[in-house]
């Protein structure tokens, strides 16, 4: 029987942890990346691309103290995606800052 080597176990442990953190950090690294990637793992991976990602001057305004205190910011999506079960277009979102990286989540059309 042979003995694994700590050296072994570190290369063995860079695919599995250090690859997927670097590459959740660049992905969120900016308001828009992050909105892209959140727009991509919610199964619309070709509007990811394709869409262009625009100031939502709109709830900016009307929400400015929220936003500000939750350091974020709303984005809109001139191609949006539809979804099924209310079938309605997923445009508004919001990005919120936390620490170096960036979350982005669905805001709703109010």
């Amino acid at each position: 029987m042979i003995q694994t080597k700590w050296s072994e176990i570190f290369l063995m442990l860079i695919p599995v942890i250090i690859i997927p953190a670097i590459l959740f950090i660049v992905l969120h690294s900016s308001p828009k990346l992050a909105l892209r990637t959140h727009v991509f793992f919610n199964g619309h991976p070709i509007l990811a691309f394709q869409t262009e990602i625009i100031d939502d001057q709109e709830h900016n305004k009307m929400d400015e103290e929220y936003l500000k205190k939750e350091q974020a910011k709303c984005y809109s999506l001139t191609k949006a995606p539809k979804e099924r079960v209310t079938d309605s277009y997923l445009t508004n979102y919001i990005v919120r800052k936390k620490g170096f990286i960036y979350k982005a989540n669905y805001y709703g059309n109010a």
